[in-house]
């Protein structure tokens, strides 16, 4: 099995945006091998400490053997960072200083075979997150009828052969259950048009990128999600999230506006009379992106955005 080894994207610039020596309560929602975690920990002062939130078990585990120095400042929870205000509330946490989430699916569960989110080596279709979760990209592929997987490949994948790629697995599976990853890939692959097959990434890219976000509920709710968070600060303090597809990126981006611009009255009014008030200011007015240098070393930022909201 691969180590939980994760190299932590745009370090640097989480920790100036968040400013965890600042002291406090702080939360990473999303620990996975406890990078960002370890860094945030070194600059707490005494007496503040760090709430680690994660779905899979072998994340908690490897970040709980790496920060476990930092003694009674760190803990560890299990959850979906989804459910951050309710998990925090049976802690007796209920308002905190900053919070962190990367929401890219860690090294690890990319690079552990068997765990069925790689489209280059075979293992069991299953690209779940949490491992004791029933759901998974086999009951997605195998389950979803034609129009179902059409649109599952087309709003989350962007994917523009989608029609074909979802009649492939419907025609595919009629003989019998598709069972892995590599099968699934050939079957992709063989919907492409020739002309297409060998343009830029591989052509399971898009379509194992939408079961992945199907399977483990990524979208669905994120915006609600990024409110709740939102919602624990302290005056003065930020939430900082890291998207790495364009889907992600936007919800972010749209929650944001939303919580710095709460009116709701008609845009041609000409004054306010919803009573909405202002208490949240956008710190990132675009997003940050990762340097060359960083994008060398750790190309997996490339597609990084990192974004900030504060509130006042």
């Amino acid at each position: 099995m691969t180590d939980f080894s994760h190299i932590p994207v745009m370090l640097d610039e989480v920790l100036k945006l968040i400013e965890p020596q600042r002291g406090g309560i702080f939360v990473d929602g999303t620990l996975g091998g406890g990078g960002h975690s370890e860094a945030v920990l070194k600059l707490l002062p005494d007496g503040s400490k760090l709430y680690g939130i994660d779905r899979d078990n072998a994340a908690l585990e490897a970040a709980g053997k790496r920060l476990e120095c930092f003694g009674q400042r760190f803990e560890s929870i299990k959850g979906n960072f989804f459910d951050m205000k309710k998990l925090l509330s049976e802690k007796g946490v209920f308002e905190v200083d900053g919070i962190l989430t990367d929401l890219g699916v860690s090294s690890y569960q990319l690079d552990t075979v068997e765990r069925g989110f790689s489209y280059h080596h075979d293992a069991p279709l299953d690209m779940r997150m949490d491992t004791e979760a029933v759901f998974s990209a086999y009951d997605v592929v195998n389950g979803y009828d034609s129009e179902k997987l059409f649109i599952m490949i087309k709003n989350y994948g962007e994917e523009r052969y989608a029609s074909r790629i979802a009649n492939a697995i419907v025609r595919a599976r009629a003989d019998k259950p598709i069972k892995t990853t590599c099968e699934l890939a050939e079957i992709i692959k063989s919907a492409f048009p020739a002309s297409a097959r060998w343009e830029g990434a591989h052509p399971a890219r898009r379509t194992f990128q939408a079961i992945r976000i199907e399977v483990n509920g990524e979208l669905e709710g994120l915006g609600n999600a990024m409110k709740d968070a939102f919602s624990l600060l302290k005056s003065g303090g930020i939430l900082a999230v890291i998207t790495f597809h364009s889907l992600e990126d936007r919800i972010v981006k749209q929650t944001f506006k939303k919580l710095e611009n709460p009116c709701i009255c008609d845009p041609k009014a000409p004054i306010c009379t919803c009573g909405a008030v202002k208490n949240a200011e956008i710190i990132t007015r675009k997003p940050i992106v990762a340097g060359d240098e960083e994008n060398e070393f750790n190309p997996r930022a490339r597609s990084a955005k990192l974004r900030a909201i504060q509130k006042l």
